[in-house]
């Protein structure tokens, strides 16, 4: 059980890290190269708050999409857990080591293709992007 414990928080730092925010590239015309990369940084940072503020949301980190990963996979662990149990005649005790070890697996499924898709939404990459080009810099996409 705490070869399991420490399977579990590991994947969760994994996927925190692996959840790490995007944001705009700037290409360095004449505008940024005059204000510098602190004062792109701050406007970068003025342009989020003005898109949030407007109701364009830069998206959750699909924790939700995590969460149902890992509850799918621990329901389907238990029960795959329990037909085997069953088989060897230890159902109780197959489903509680199947449900833990889905519940790793989901997690990790969850975590990998939530970090696939870690682009904000489209609505708040265009206004954030739309904020920068009028105050002089040009977007070259997002990362």
């Amino acid at each position: 059980m705490k070869l399991l414990k420490v399977l579990i928080s590991g994947s969760i730092a994994f996927g925190l890290s692996a959840c790490s925010t995007t944001g705009p590239i700037i290409y360095p015309n004449t505008y940024f190269l005059s204000m510098g990369k602190a004062a792109a940084e701050k406007d970068i940072e003025v342009c989020r708050k003005l898109a949030e503020s407007a109701g364009a949301r830069e998206g959750d980190v699909k924790l939700g999409n995590v969460a149902t990963s890992t509850a799918m996979g621990a329901g389907v662990g238990a029960a795959s857990g329990a037909v085997g149990g069953a088989i060897y005649g230890a159902a109780g005790q197959g489903s509680v080591v199947g449900a833990a070890s889905g519940a790793v697996a989901g997690l990790l499924r969850g975590v990998l293709l939530s970090s696939k898709s870690s682009q904000p939404n489209q609505a708040y990459i265009n206004f954030v992007s739309r904020c920068l080009e009028e105050k002089g810099y040009e977007v070259t996409g997002w990362q």
